[in-house]
């Protein structure tokens, strides 16, 4: 029986083993993979405390500082994957894709999520050459430039409004006459002189040389074709949170996120914490995880103790 089993490799994952080490909980650490969605950046400049970093150079960071703790009380299955999630009231069990089975009394869910891909001709050719899943990681590499933004949601006009800030021009692209963003957000994305909206745009492909030099729509409605050129495509059509493997023991969001209360990352369960791009946060960022899982594992350490 373990104090607390984490899952998942990201910034939320490794942040919480640091920390249960360090308190001496007996902890388990399972991942499939080490560094979460960020693994794929070329150039991580927001992760603070480190000027510019690679995705790959970020996993390896997060895996040699967890492995720093191995011992007594920090064991790490990896690569593991947990399959199945049975609570009770007096412990957790976690099932693994081996067939193994594992029991705690407190479990830290941060197996995080995955974006929806853009799948058009050139799509993977020129993932990270120009086209990118993550504006916050990315953005400040387009300074001065023309970019677009795909995805008519919350997220796809919030990414335009913050590459507004440098980039020469944003053109943001929706497959339909209408947004799926709130009337402010997307108010406040067409005042601004440097923005451009495309409706009924039906992608066709991402063009380039060795980096993107171009994106090619069709008007679904004249069935007209052009070509933009912009040196940067970001994408934000939305994610997928690794939340299939929990079936239904959690209560999860339309989107099958797990809720959490934000003051303590708490969900539905008393013994299951959730922490990263895997809750209902409003915000998902590598710092917000960190943080977050941080302050799940404050809450878990105090929740063991009254025990």
């Amino acid at each position: 029986m373990y104090d607390l089993i984490i899952v998942g490799g990201g910034p939320a994952g490794a942040s919480a083993a640091v920390y249960a080490a360090r308190k001496r909980l007996k902890t388990l650490f399972i991942t499939e993979e080490w560094g979460g969605q960020s693994v794929v950046s070329t150039d991580i400049q927001n992760w603070i405390g480190t000027t510019s970093i690679s995705g790959a150079d970020l996993a390896k960071n997060l895996k040699t500082h967890v492995e720093s703790y191995m011992g007594t009380f920090l064991e790490i299955f990896s690569p593991a994957s947990a399959t199945q999630l049975a609570p009770s009231d007096d412990k957790v069990t976690i099932t693994l894709k081996d067939g193994s089975v594992k029991e705690t009394r407190a479990l830290l869910i941060a197996s995080g999520a995955r974006r929806h891909t853009l799948n058009i001709p050139g799509a993977k050719e020129y993932d990270q050459k120009g086209l990118t899943y993550c504006a916050s990681c990315d953005g400040p590499l387009f300074a001065d430039k023309d970019v677009a933004v795909i995805g008519g949601g919350n997220a796809g006009f919030e990414t335009a409004l913050q590459l507004l800030a440098y980039c020469k021009t944003v053109t943001l692209f929706n497959r339909t006459e209408t947004f799926r963003a709130d009337e402010i957000t997307v108010a406040a994305t067409k005042a601004h002189p440097n923005m451009r909206i495309i409706k009924n745009a039906e992608l066709l492909e991402i063009v380039g040389e060795k980096f993107v030099t171009g994106l090619k729509w069709k008007n679904a409605k004249t069935g007209k074709e052009e070509t933009l050129p912009v040196e940067g495509v970001f994408v934000e059509i939305g994610l997928l949170p690794n939340t299939e493997w929990i079936g239904d023991t959690l209560e999860l969001n339309a989107v099958k996120q797990i809720k959490v209360d934000p003051r303590t990352q708490r969900t539905s369960h008393t013994r299951i914490w959730a922490a990263g791009d895997i809750t209902d946060g409003l915000y998902h960022q590598n710092n917000i995880a960190a943080g977050d899982s941080v302050k799940a594992l404050e809450d878990i350490y105090m929740a063991l103790r009254r025990q």
